[in-house]
């Protein structure tokens, strides 16, 4: 059983950065290409960044230039930095497997709540 635990949202003003980090206990982590995906209100849920075993990334062109995802093996963990954020950025993000695993998804965790607003 993985349990994926993110943390690091909060309110920023726009223009602001955030962190976000997602620690994930009890899975094989380093073999896993993990993502970042976020759902707005009324929304579907969208794949933000992803990062591949070997450390290669991609992203939703809404978020290039501005967002970075990395790994840390050795914790178990996957990071978000989130710089020149826009209210269009408000949602709640989650960590878990590229959708593109052919062993499929995690259970969803809580997810952290980021809000945009001035």
């Amino acid at each position: 059983q993985v349990l994926l635990v993110e943390s690091g949202g909060g309110l920023v003003q726009p223009g602001g950065s955030l962190r976000l980090s997602c620690v994930a206990f009890g899975s094989a982590f380093s073999a896993d290409a993990m993502a970042w995906y976020r759902q707005a209100p009324g929304k579907q849920r969208d794949v933000v960044a992803l990062i591949s075993s070997a450390g290669t990334t991609n992203y939703l062109d809404s978020v290039k230039g501005r967002f970075t995802i990395s790994r840390d093996n050795a914790k178990n963990t996957v990071y978000l930095q989130m710089n020149s954020l826009k209210s269009e950025d408000t949602a709640i993000y989650h960590c878990n497997r590229d959708p593109r695993s052919s062993y499929g998804i995690y259970n969803w965790g809580r997810g952290t709540q980021v809000t945009v607003s001035s």
